[in-house]
Order: structure tokens, then C-alpha cells, then sequence
């Protein structure tokens, strides 16, 4: 017997019951359909209260002037009869518990299998249009490990979006105009004077790293010393960044044309090198929005005068001021220095109105932690230009520590000598990096062990997981050695032979991956993911360990097999939604 009762949507199907239920009650004058709540259905913790239970009752109560307990039964007596519910028990206050029948249960193998790599996919979002930016690290230099957790994030939390049915677009914002440019040309420059003996001392706020080095022999190596220019010794003042600053226009007057060569070679080397990063872990992006193309279009200088005609620019100290302290910002923010020079600031407001024009529905911005300030600014100038704050959702994405063991890593971003994401992705594999960074909420801080993470045993839970996956490979490889004429779809004529408590309790985990899928999508929360499947994975092992599949009676057998492709089917659905691959031999 084969009854497909949408296993992926049974709470839909209890929900439905309700609500007819419901509009029963509401024609008896009971209370009124505005009056009805939208449904809050939950999974129960303790088979003993059922599958699922539902609170409605206790809602509802005091609108119809009856007790929780009393109005929970006249609802169980309207509900219509239904063919995946063995039994219906009012608890505690007022909770209504549904016990679903096998038939109920042993459908979702059917429904996993059936569906296979898009199981658990819907069209919840269709027709609606998604913008998520992440990463956007600074052309300036390689991308570090806090980078990575940025990347790993956004890419997984793209995917689900996609996996409910929204059409996201995957975005880097270049910053590739602005002061750190400026500092990136002159770090480059001075090196470069360096390789031709001449002595100049690097200021401290210069980029330090290797890699600096590299861009620079570079030049020197094409140019000889065709670049040498005679430079003023360091000024001494009490502001470096104001000493900085003479530097750099010294180097811009003097080096000419020759300067904005050496500002794009730094860039397009450091770009290429971050692109090839990405794509090697697994990232990639729609869209590669470039700040320069603002400047160019004229965008900031047009934004700026919008807020001016408002009324929310004024001028003080020779400087152009946004008034974001009136919008909810802790205090009033610089869009043009004194110098006439737009800031990051600016940039950030016409590129986010850039944003909103191109008509997505949700714009979610992703950004390390030390980005919180910019938040209410940000937030502070889209509501001056009139655009719905609901739409848009910026995230922050805490910091990562990396550990040997119990031995934090050190790292120094003023020497230069911080871990990047290849040496990372290069130490522990791809796999397990993409992992590990989403197995904690964004918000949270990371400590990432990078023994755990190469290891090959159960408390690596990457590992764990895939090893699922390849024994469930292995096993299908015995047996179709042995039944060649075998396929999945044989499997579902004795799916009622499971009737094992931990056959059941492992269907019942492979029944719950579509929740979790809406709610790690619709929460902006990749780790649940993780979680489950790391709750699977050891549901799967378990049962495994204790119940042999091949040598039983053709139908136990057969049933048996279908329930390991659908555990199967499910991890890989779900480290392929993770960026991790799912390897059919270990």
C-alpha cells in the first residue's frame, strides 16, 4: 500500500484540519475568523505528547469565553477525520497533540526519494527577487579568516534563500576608490623604492604584508628605475594620518599619471587574487559592483544634493554634514570633507540607493562585527531618501579565533602576518572550513579548532557526516552487486515493515528537514542546518550499528534500503545547501 500524504507537509495538512476546525466553531458563533490567530504548530520534544501539538486553544480562550481545556475539546470534535492522524489527546492547559499513523510516517521515505536532489525545496519566494552582499573586503589585501566565515556565511544563506523558491542575487562590493587605495598605491611605491636602495622608511599605518613585497618586485622588475622619485623626509607631526595624507599627495604630484598606474595595478593583483580565493572555496558572486563606478556616474554628488534639497545636509568647518543624529544615529556624520573629498560614507549611501532602485525586494548586507557603527547611519540616510527600512537586513558576522588544540593562533594584522583564508582552506580542506564556520549563529564569536577540523573521528562532525554518506554509498554498492535488477522506487512496496523504534525515530529526524530548511532560510540561521544534520548523521549511526539491512527477509530488507537512501538523499541535499561536498568513499 502506498498512500503519499506530502510528508514534507504534514504540518500543512494539520494546519488545515484546524482551520476547518476552526470555521466550524466560527459559524456556531463561538468567536470571530478575525478573531482566529495564525497557527503556531510544534513538533513535541517527547513522543509520548504525540508528533505535533498546537496551542490554539489557549489563544482562542478568553475570546470565546470558555477554558483552554473546554475549548480545546470542542475543537478536537470538529475536526474532520483524517488519514494521516492515529489518535488526537488534549494535555495540560489546553494543548491539542496529534499522534500521526505509520502510514503517515513511512510516507516521507517516499517523498525524499521521489524528490531527491530538490527535496525539500519550495516555491515560497517565487517571483520575489533577493540582493545579498557579503564579503566585500578591501582590494588591499588577501582575505584573512574573518573574511571566510563572511563568505561561507553569505554563500550558505544564498543557497537556502534559492532553496525556497527567491531569486538572489549574489553581490561584492569593490572598494576600489577612497583613501585606503591611496594607501595601498603608496605602500606599493615606497617598497618599490626600497628594491631600488633607496632608503625610505614604510609608515606604520602602510600595508606591511608580504604581499606588498610581491606587487612591488613586480614593478621593479618592469620598470627598473624609471619611478624613482626624490621624496621629502617623512613629515613629523602629531597626526599621523594627517603626516599620511602629505605623503600621499606628495607621491601623487610627483609620480603623475604613473601613480594611478601603480593604484590599478595594486588593485586588479590583490582583486584577482581574492576572485581566485573564492572560487577555489567554493564562492561566487553575480555581480562584482564597483565603487569607482559611482564616482564616475556621479552618484554620490547626486545623492548628496537629494539630501540637500530636504534639508538634511548642512555645512560646518568646511565640511558637508548628514543630519543622522535627527534619524536615530548617535551623532551627526561627514559625507564631504573640508577638502572636497566625498567619504566611505557617502559612497555607502548612493551605493545602497543603488540598491533599492534595481527593485529587489530584500536587500540583506553582511558585515564583520567592527562594522556595527555603521549601521544606524546607514539605516539613518536610506530613511532621509525615502526608501522602506523593512527591506533591508544587515547582519554581522563575529569574529574568528583560531585554536591547535587547546593553543590559541596568534595573528597581527599591523606586521602583515595574519592567517589568510587559502592557508586556512589549504591546512584543513575546503570542506571542513566551509563547515566549521557556519556551525555557530553569525553573531556569535567563532573558535575554530583546526586539529578537530582535520581530524578523522566522530567528534569532527564534518567527518561524521560524510562518513554517513559514504557508508550508505557503500552499502548501496554491496547490495546492487548482488541485486543488479535493484532500484529505489522497489523499496517503497514494503516501506511498512519498519516498524523498529529506531526506524521510526530515524524517519521521524528525516520528516523534520523541511522545517528546518524554512526556518535556517527564513531566520537568516545556516547553523540549524548543521545541526540537524549532525543529529541525522547520529541517528543514522546508531541505528546502523544495531540493525543489520542486507541478510533480512526480501520486503525487511528492501524497506531497510530505502530508508538508508533516503538519510542518504537528505545529507546530501543538505552539505550541497552547506558548500560541502558529500563523498561516496572514505
Amino acid at each position: 500500500m502506498r498512500l503519499f500524504t506530502q510528508a514534507s507537509h504534514l504540518k500543512d495538512q494539520i494546519a488545515k484540519l484546524i482551520e476547518t476546525g476552526l470555521e466550524h466553531l466560527v459559524k456556531e458563533g463561538l468567536f470571530s475568523g478575525d478573531e482566529i490567530p495564525e497557527l503556531k504548530i510544534d513538533r513535541t520534544r517527547d513522543e509520548k505528547h504525540g508528533d505535533f501539538s498546537v496551542n490554539v486553544a489557549m489563544v482562542l480562550a478568553k475570546s470565546a469565553g470558555v477554558p483552554p481545556r473546554d475549548l480545546a475539546q470542542k475543537i478536537v470534535d470538529s475536526l474532520p477525520v483524517s488519514p494521516i492522524i492515529n489518535k488526537i489527546e488534549i494535555a495540560g492547559p489546553g494543548f491539542i497533540n496529534f499522534f500521526l499513523n505509520e502510514t503517515a510516517q513511512h510516507s516521507v521515505i517516499g517523498e525524499i526519494l521521489e524528490g531527491g536532489d530538490t527535496y525539500g525545496h519550495s516555491q515560497a519566494g517565487k517571483d520575489r527577487r533577493i540582493l545579498v552582499e557579503f564579503v566585500s573586503a578591501n582590494p588591499t589585501g588577501p582575505l584573512h579568516v574573518g573574511h571566510g566565515r563572511g563568505a561561507a556565511f553569505g554563500a550558505t544563506l544564498a543557497n537556502l534563500l534559492e532553496s525556497r523558491g527567491y531569486q538572489v542575487d549574489r553581490e561584492y562590493y569593490v572598494n576600489d576608490a577612497g583613501r585606503q587605495m591611496d594607501i595601498l598605491a603608496v605602500s606599493i611605491y615606497i617598497r618599490y623604492l626600497q628594491k631600488c636602495n633607496v632608503s625610505y622608511p614604510l609608515p606604520d599605518q602602510c600595508y606591511q604584508g608580504e604581499y606588498i613585497n610581491e606587487i612591488a618586485a613586480g614593478l621593479f622588475n618592469e620598470q627598473g628605475e624609471s619611478l624613482v622619485r626624490e621624496l621629502a623626509p617623512p613629515v613629523k607631526e602629531n597626526d599621523p594620518e594627517l603626516a599620511l595624507d602629505l605623503l600621499i599627495e606628495e607621491i601623487r604630484s610627483r609620480l603623475g599619471e604613473h601613480y594611478g598606474q601603480i593604484h590599478i595595478r595594486g588593485m586588479k593583483i590583490i582583486l584577482g587574487e581574492i576572485r581566485e580565493d573564492l572560487e577555489a572555496f567554493g564562492v561566487e558572486f553575480n555581480n562584482w559592483y564597483s565603487e569607482q563606478s559611482l564616482q564616475e556616474g556621479d552618484r554620490i554628488t547626486q545623492v548628496i544634493e537629494h539630501l540637500a534639497e530636504n534639508g538634511f545636509i548642512y555645512e560646518n568647518g568646511g565640511a558637508r554634514w548628514f543630519k543622522s543624529q535627527d534619524l536615530g544615529d548617535e551623532k551627526d556624520r561627514v559625507v564631504v570633507r573640508e577638502n572636497g573629498q566625498a567619504t566611505y560614507f557617502a559612497s555607502d549611501i548612493a551605493y545602497h540607493d543603488e540598491k533599492y532602485r534595481r527593485g529587489y525586494d530584500r536587500i540583506i548586507d553582511i558585515w564583520g562585527a567592527d562594522h556595527h557603527g555603521y549601521i544606524a547611519r546607514v539605516r539613518a540616510a536610506l530613511k532621509a531618501l525615502g526608501h522602506d527600512l523593512e527591506k533591508l537586513d544587515i547582519l554581522l558576522v563575529q569574529f574568528v579565533s583560531l585554536y591547535r588544540g587547546s593553543e590559541k593562533v596568534q595573528m597581527s594584522t599591523r606586521s602583515g602576518q595574519f592567517v589568510t583564508l587559502r592557508q586556512l582552506r589549504e591546512e584543513v580542506g575546503r570542506d571542513a572550513t566551509r563547515f566549521f564556520y557556519v556551525m555557530r549563529k553569525c553573531e556569535q564569536p567563532l573558535d575554530f579548532d583546526l586539529e578537530l577540523a582535520k581530524s578523522s573521528t566522530r567528534d569532527n562532525p564534518v567527518y561524521y557526516i560524510q562518513y554517513a554518506h559514504a557508508r550508505i554509498c557503500r552499502l548501496l554498492e554491496k547490495y546492487t552487486a548482488d541485486n543488479s535488477s535493484f532500484s529505489a522506487g522497489q523499496t517503497l512496496e514494503f516501506i511498512e515493515e519498519l516498524k523498529e523504534a529506531r526506524e521510526i525515530q530515524l524517519i521521524g529526524k528525516l520528516s523534520e528537514y523541511n522545517e528546518v530548511l524554512q526556518s535556517a532560510a527564513d531566520n537568516f540561521e545556516p547553523h540549524l542546518l548543521v545541526y540537524y544534520l549532525k543529529d541525522l548523521a547520529n541517528e543514522f549511526h546508531t541505528y546502523y550499528d544495531t540493525h543489520r539491512v542486507m541478510g533480512q527477509p526480501k520486503p525487511l530488507e528492501q524497506a531497510r534500503m530505502g530508508l538508508c537512501l533516503a538519510v542518504k538523499q537528505i545529507i546530501a541535499n543538505g552539505l550541497n545547501l552547506l558548500g560541502v561536498s558529500a563523498p561516496e568513499m572514505m
